[in-house]
This record gives C-alpha cells, structure tokens and sequence, in this order.
C-alpha cells in the first residue's frame, strides 16, 4: 500500500555535530534549500541545539513545515539520572525522536527491551517515534539478518500500541507516529553500502513483524526508512524501491547540498506515489 498512508520522509541526525551558536542558521539555510511540501522533512540536532533550531525553523518561512526532532530520550519520566533528558522535558522543544540507534545500542549498551521503554515514554508524550533496527555484518554474512531485525522489531515493539486518538494524538497528521529505520550496522560509516533490493526485502520483513505484533493494516501504513549512510549519490537506488519511504540522514544531513539533492529526489517519489502536500 503506497500513498498518503504511507509519506515519503527524510530525517537527517546531526549526531555530536553543531552547537547553539550555529545550528539555527544550517538549519534555516537548509529549510530553504529543501523547500518540498511533498516530503515530512525532520532535523534532530543535539539535545543543547533544540531550541536553537526550532526557533530558526520557526522564523523562516520555508522552515514552518520542517519537525524538529531528538536523537534519543530517556525511559523513565523523571528522576536521578545525571545527563538525561526524559519526553516529557522533551515537549515544546521537539515533536519526533529517534530511538534505539546502533550507536546507542553500540556504546550505551541499549537493549530491545530497554528500548521498548523509551518508546512507550515517547509515545504517551505524543513524540513521533523513528525506531533504528538492523543486523551487523557477521549476522548477515551468516544469513540472519531478518532474523535479527525481526527480533529487534518485536522486542522494541512489544505490546505497544498506538497512541489514544491515534496518529492525531502525535499532532503532525502528516506522519504516523511511528516510522521505522533500517539502518545495517555494517553500512553505517564503514564506506560500505547495502543495495536496495536488500533494504526492499528488510522492510518486507519488518512488516511481516508488525503485522504478526496486531499492528493496523498488518504494518502496511508504517513507514520504512533506510538508514545507512545515505548520499544524495545513493538515495536514487532506495528510493526506487516501493517498500522504502526515505532515509534516516547521518553525515550528509549536515551539508545543505547533499540534504537539497536527497530531497528533491524525495519529492520526485512522493509526487510519483501520490503523496498529498502538507498542509
């Protein structure tokens, strides 16, 4: 099922990039360069950068309809735990966060069932959900990689369900509030890239998942992004793909020459799938 059900989105994550002093102006040059009504276009900068980019994003008029969204949220309301940001501190700043990134899971040792946390917690705070899965290299060289990925997915997801009102209760009816991210592990940063088709059959399994887990329509209205070190030089061969809806952005999201190529190539699926505009 292709369509206004399904929006073609590209989310770039700034990572450990910029500060407030210069975040809101890459973000307003690249509102600008990536003028596309037909693609949900989301920027997640660092956590100290938020207000800086929503309050440019704010200001520029190309920027009104550009998400501002976090890299990441912590799985309890509140409490002592020194550094973190939990979802509720993260309502009026942002309205999407990513949750469960390989470099989280990598290096703060973020388990599915941890992750599972953070998106409950997003969820009931109306956050857009852009949940990362994928298979490192030698779970693909041995044939595993759905297999993992599929594991992922139901661990991450387990018992969640949508939010109360549905998608409206996330506030951005051009989106559902989740969106899932295929990022292979071994894609990200190494100089290696999968092909398309790989990611066409990844995000056909991570359907089979959802709708396994009583996901609505069987997981058929979730978007699927590809998440491995996309350029405006490869985005042409995933967005080919009719089972992939955009891409989570790293290192090019960062260039607005890059975001405006990956984004008019958005905008050509969106408008060759009949996406409806924004409004």
């Amino acid at each position: 099922m292709i369509g206004p059900m399904r929006p073609v989105i590209i989310a770039g994550n700034w990572k450990m990039q910029t500060t407030p002093a210069d975040a809101g102006e890459l973000a307003a040059t690249i509102a600008r360069r990536t003028n596309e009504p037909e693609v949900v276009r989301v920027l997640c900068p660092p956590f100290v950068c938020l207000a800086a980019v929503r309050d440019a994003l704010a200001a520029e008029p190309t920027g009104r309809d550009v998400a501002v969204g976090a890299q990441n949220v912590h799985h309890e309301l509140a409490g002592a735990y020194t550094g973190e940001i939990s979802a509720p501190m993260l309502v009026g700043l942002a309205t999407w966060t990513i949750v469960g990134h390989s470099e989280r899971r990598r290096d703060a040792g973020e388990t599915d069932a941890l992750i599972n946390q953070k998106v409950w917690r997003a969820r009931d705070a109306g956050l857009h959900v852009i949940l990362c899965v994928g298979e490192q290299l030698a779970e693909r060289e041995a044939g595993r990689a759905a297999q993992v990925v599929r594991a992922q997915v139901r661990g991450c997801l387990d018992g969640v369900k949508a939010p109360a009102g549905g998608d409206a209760a996330s506030g951005d009816l051009r989106a559902p509030w989740l969106t899932i991210a295929y990022e292979p592990v071994w894609a990200i940063g190494t100089g290696r890239t999968a092909r398309g088709v790989d990611a066409a059959e990844m995000a056909a399994a991570i359907r089979r998942t959802l709708g396994e887990l009583d996901f609505e329509a069987d997981g058929e209205g979730v978007p699927v992004l590809y998440g491995g070190s996309v350029t405006s030089a490869t985005i042409d061969e995933f967005l080919a793909e009719p089972a992939i809806d955009g891409a989570l952005v790293g290192g090019a999201s960062l260039k607005p020459d890059e975001m405006a190529g990956i984004v008019a190539r958005a905008a050509l699926t969106a408008r060759g799938r009949g996406a409806q505009p924004a409004s």
